[in-house]
């Protein structure tokens, strides 16, 4: 391996590589510092058992999950040998105090395995999911990274007051804090003084250009003018409500959702302008939204979105794309590129107008969405990492 030697990463990750969208910051991250350092990505560790009634599809999520178990230690990457994917087995009693002790045991004992077999250290340990905070004790490590992407307390099928445990006991035992919220960043700064540090999402450009493969068929069927959104359809942070009042006050215009739903869409997509097209791999997702003609970020107002930086931004706008965002913290650092809503009302209005707008655009207008974004990519962000972990002198 070109990058024995170096400082080996072991990324416990908020999502499973398997079946998540791929375009997540830790994925990201950890795909570009693969290209210099060895890498252990290690799929999400579950913050609770599902439970019907109160878990969102219980059993497929089982399923995944076993199946993702059953994958062990590959490289998925063709040439790029340096990024490994496990899934640990775990034991599935969340309940108990005990089990969690030993399944932090289990975890990590795996994992040391894993490095083994790779050849490579766990000198840095990046946890997203804070329910990896008891397995990086077992495991001996130089510098821990807690990669504050989101505050996961805040997930509705979180067992709130255990993550919020473990979240402080990250906050206050990791040698760097990584935001990419300010608002998260400057409410915790008691908790992380100096050690906090804001690292913006990337986009990858290459990939999100405003030219690139043909239409897809499913796609191609349906008429312009399109509104649309590419992303999970989760109930917890899209505003359904507003959606169906965009669809049926506009409609003339075609409402497309790309996605994996957590939510019923059927009251949705019995409105004869709404289409879901499902899941689609992130390799295809730019070919969907060189599509739309204007493109949504409908979230709801909650503790989750406020604190969130969406990684669908940056893609939106590489693709120069118009935008219309609900109102949140992040989104206006954007404010001279994007259609910012208060209201519902407003939302809607900013959607008519740029609809009205977009046969009269030149490409003027997209250039100066996509270059509001051109100095963030996730080559860039993986260098700033690199840069705090290791030092100035690291390359």
């Amino acid at each position: 391996m070109a990058s024995a030697g170096r400082a080996g990463y072991v990324c416990f990750a908020g999502q499973d590589w398997w079946y998540h969208n791929r375009a997540h910051s830790d994925v990201q991250l950890m795909l570009k510092l693969a290209e210099q350092r060895p890498v252990l990505f290690v799929n999400s560790i579950a913050m609770r058992m599902p439970v019907p009634g109160r878990t969102s599809q219980p059993l497929r999520r089982i399923l995944r999950k076993a199946r993702s178990m059953a994958r062990k230690v590959q490289r998925p990457v063709p040439g790029l040998p340096g990024f490994a994917v496990m899934t640990p087995v775990l034991l599935p009693f969340y309940g108990s105090r005990l089990a969690r002790a030993l399944n932090a045991r289990l975890i990590a004992l795996q994992v040391r395995l894993a490095a083994r077999s790779l050849r490579m250290s766990t000198d840095v340990c990046m946890v997203t999911m804070p329910t990896a905070a008891d397995v990086v004790e077992h495991l001996p490590h130089r510098t821990l990274v807690y990669n504050r992407s989101d505050r996961h307390s805040a997930f509705p099928e979180a067992e709130t007051s255990f993550i919020e445990v473990l979240e402080r006991r990250l906050m206050a035992t990791a040698d760097h804090v990584l935001y990419v919220s300010g608002e998260l960043m400057a409410a915790e700064r008691e908790l992380t003084r100096d050690r906090a540090v804001f690292l913006d999402h990337g986009v990858d450009l290459e990939h999100f250009t405003a030219e690139g493969a043909a239409e897809p068929a499913d796609l191609a069927a349906i008429p312009h003018p399109r509104i649309g959104f590419f992303g999970a359809l989760d109930d917890f942070i899209v505003d359904f409500d507003l959606l169906a009042r965009v669809a049926k006050e506009h409609p003339d215009a075609q409402l497309v959702l790309i996605g994996d739903t957590t939510h019923d869409l059927g009251a949705l997509t019995a409105l004869p302008n709404v289409h879901h097209l499902g899941f689609r791999p992130y390799t295809e997702i730019p070919s969907y939204g060189r599509g739309f003609d204007v493109a949504l970020m409908p979230w709801l107002d909650n503790d989750w979105v406020r604190h969130c930086n969406p990684i669908k931004l940056k893609e939106y706008l590489a693709l120069g794309l118009p935008v219309v965002t609900t109102d949140f913290p992040e989104v206006r650092r954007y404010a001279d590129q994007l259609s910012i809503a208060r209201t519902a009302g407003e939302f809607s209005g900013a959607v008519g107008a740029l609809l009205a707008a977009a046969a009269s655009e030149d490409a003027q207008a997209a250039r100066r969405r996509r270059a509001a974004v051109e100095r963030d990519s996730w080559e860039r962000r993986a260098a700033e990492l690199r840069e705090l972990v290791e030092g100035p002198a690291a390359g």
